[in-house]
């Protein structure tokens, strides 16, 4: 069995007396991060790891990843959760097993590069909060944005793990770019940076088991740090990958626990574990007591989230990305992005696009937040471009890798497409090649200044440094100056398993609908029925009143264009001769569900365009959230002007105006979700 044989099997035991191997591999759990982020787009919530805390604690993982990547956004935004307590909160519980986060270098939690005081604050106090380990990438595997945050790990006496993240351009590990000289040489840079481990971060799951086998004995021969393998499970290869690298003498390893491994997620332990049972690389861990906790999970936690599965496949593995190479999250976004402008039926044509985009934007490897940026940027080319004119809408964060603010691409970015993304940009149409924070001003006052009278501390000012409008809004939902939605509260397990129930009743046909004469009946308008025009906050509304025995009845209510200017209401006067009554408006269609990065409770409805006399709408092109505006009312534009960023798929797009004039009315505030189609103002 090469060189890991077998010890005598013979009355071995499952539990934790069997004989101790000789070179033991160390495995990280990632369930408390990357499984859920990977499965149910980050929404698990803190008291829903406290009931295996304990029990994680006691198996005897090298370490347990439980914060970092998406976890920071999502707490925020989405579950009311402010993310620093999840660290206290699990120290409490987990004791003995160290803490391990993912930064993402010079982006810290989020999606650009924050300046070097937002950073090195950002580090301590994430130490001083209880984090132990410091897996570290750069989505271009560009390490000078490592060059603030390791300093700070060092000092405050933590483990930095540097990361290589995996690519390809070929079928298999080679060619011009991602070749194995490469990944040594970026070995090498991170070992001379003092890397106390090195982690192949292989996002997609795109790493074959003989590659795997290469690469880790090619590392192991040529730096010191220990190799640390994390590999996604999409592909299915992840596990042959694993074995490969084990017999390559791989020093840990990355898995979850079975409810939340496989799919877009991690290779489960237990079945690792039973494969190195009686080997010289046997875990030690107790395979009954890994039952227990799963057990806990599948029956008191996981059903809560099961409204967050993707259900519409039956396989649990994607082959399809081995040719286009999307991480499971990226891809999962994408489908929510098209299904919301009525356009999934343009998947393929995204799918066809994606490696042109890549390749034009220098081939960078897709991990967060270069996934977005091309996933998002494909988006917009599939919708929007012509034969004639590719790159219509270019997000900003395009315009900034454009620029440099993420650092140096694999390859150069296409001429064509920078020059056209800098022109105009705001800090100069050059790109630069220096460190990218060199040219980014200090954020912490600034920061400062935004919370006071509302933070109380550093971490609050942090969370409004990295999200300056959700981080905001989280801190107003904190300390009471604003109702948080519904739909940030989390779901107890008896409401899960009653929709569960009503899911299963509707498929058996169980669930009777109302019958007719069972419903509230609308009263048949008669005809001496009057209209009135009503003004409410600047909004128009048409109602019918109908007289029945001297009593006036509202019958209905039709939201008219808005911002009409208010005028004096007449006194009303019943007419001498009783118009024809209306015939009732037919029903509008129902609109389509938000994406996940959209609050359901908060969504507006789409605000109708006015009148061409009334001025020019600017709308939507897709669902998001406003960021911020950069006119006010009465202020000049002219035609191509910025007027709106606005936050899709977390990435901003600068939306110009369709013509020149004047602002007339602005619909919506920073932070609020808008609809695709949603009038954002009118210019006139």
């Amino acid at each position: 069995m090469n060189d890991h044989h077998r010890v005598k099997l013979t009355g071995m035991s499952y539990g934790k007396e069997r004989p101790k191997a000789k070179n033991p591999i160390k495995v990280e759990d990632l369930t408390f991060r990357d499984g859920h982020q990977s499965l149910f787009a980050t929404r698990g919530r803190t008291e829903d790891m406290i009931p295996v805390a304990e029990m994680m604690d006691e198996v005897g993982f090298w370490a347990m990843e439980v914060w970092g990547g998406a976890t920071f956004d999502t707490m925020h935004r989405f579950l009311n959760e402010d993310p620093w307590e999840r660290i206290r909160t699990l120290k409490r519980y987990i004791k003995k097993t160290p803490f391990s986060m993912l930064l993402r270098g010079q982006n810290l939690v989020g999606y650009r590069n924050y300046a070097d005081d937002v950073a090195k604050v950002f580090v301590q106090r994430a130490a001083e909060n209880g984090m132990d380990i410091f897996r570290t990438f750069d989505a271009l595997n560009d390490y000078r944005n490592f060059e603030t945050v390791v300093p700070v790990i060092k000092s405050c006496g933590r483990h930095f793990q540097g990361c290589i993240c995996y690519s390809l351009t070929e079928p298999r590990m080679g060619g011009d770019v991602y070749n194995l000289k490469y990944y040594l040489n970026k070995a090498k840079d991170l070992e001379g940076m003092g890397a106390d481990s090195i982690c192949i971060k292989d996002m997609a799951g795109l790493l074959a088991p003989y590659d795997a086998f290469e690469i880790v004995k090619a590392l192991k021969s040529t730096v010191k740090p220990p190799i640390h393998l994390h590999s996604h499970f999409t592909s299915g290869m992840s596990g042959m990958a694993q074995l490969k690298a084990i017999e390559a003498g791989v020093d840990i390893l990355d898995t979850c626990m079975s409810p939340y491994a496989y799919r877009t997620s991690h290779p489960a332990i237990e079945p690792l574990v039973m494969a190195l049972l009686g080997t010289d690389r046997d875990t030690g861990f107790d395979i009954k007591h890994l039952a227990a906790i799963n057990e806990i999970l599948e029956k008191d936690i996981l059903p809560k989230y099961k409204h967050l599965l993707d259900d519409t496949k039956v396989s649990i593995i994607d082959i399809n990305v081995l040719l286009h190479q999307t991480p499971g999250g990226m891809l999962s976004n994408l489908v929510n992005q098209l299904r919301q402008m009525d356009a999934l039926d343009k998947i393929d044509n995204v799918y066809a696009e994606l490696p042109r985009v890549r390749k034009d934007l220098g081939q960078i490897p897709l991990v967060t937040p270069t996934s977005q940026i091309v996933g998002i940027q494909t988006v917009n080319n599939v919708l929007f471009d012509d034969d004639k004119d590719r790159y219509k809408m270019i997000t900003d964060q395009v315009k900034d890798l454009c620029y440099g603010l993420y650092g140096k691409t694999a390859v150069p970015i296409n001429p064509e497409v920078q020059k056209k993304a800098l022109k105009g940009y705001s800090r100069g149409e050059k790109a630069i090649t220096c460190r990218p924070a060199e040219v980014l001003e200090p954020e912490l006052e600034k920061a400062k200044e935004e919370v006071k009278g509302l933070g109380v501390d550093m971490d609050d000012i942090l969370t409004c440094a990295l999200y300056p409008v959700t981080g905001k809004r989280f801190l107003k939902w904190k300390y009471g100056k604003e109702e948080p939605p519904a739909d940030v509260f989390p779901k107890t397990i008896q409401q899960a398993k009653n929709e569960e129930d009503l899911v299963r009743k509707a498929r058996a046909g169980l669930v009777v609908e109302k019958k007719e004469e069972e419903e509230k009946q609308i009263p048949a308008r008669s005809e001496y029925i009057r209209t009135f025009n009503v003004f409410v906050d600047g909004d128009f509304f048409e109602v019918g009143v109908d007289e029945v025995g001297g009593t006036p009845l509202v019958n209905f209510i039709q939201p008219m264009p808005a911002q009409v200017p208010v005028m004096p209401m007449p006194k009303a006067t019943v007419p001498k001769t009783p118009p024809k009554p209306k015939e009732p408006a037919p029903k509008a269609a129902p609109a389509p569900a938000p994406p996940p990065e959209i609050s359901k409770a908060t969504e507006p409805a789409p605000k109708t365009a006015p009148a061409k006399a009334n001025g020019t709408p600017l709308s939507s092109p897709m669902p998001g959230m406003i960021v911020s505006y950069k006119k006010n009312v009465g202020d000049q534009v002219t035609e191509g002007e910025t007027v709106v960023i606005l936050e899709a798929m977390k990435m901003e797009n600068a939306l110009p105006a369709p013509v020149s004039g004047v602002i007339k009315s602005i619909n919506f505030k920073s932070g609020d979700s808008v609809a695709k189609n949603a009038v954002l103002c009118i210019i006139g």
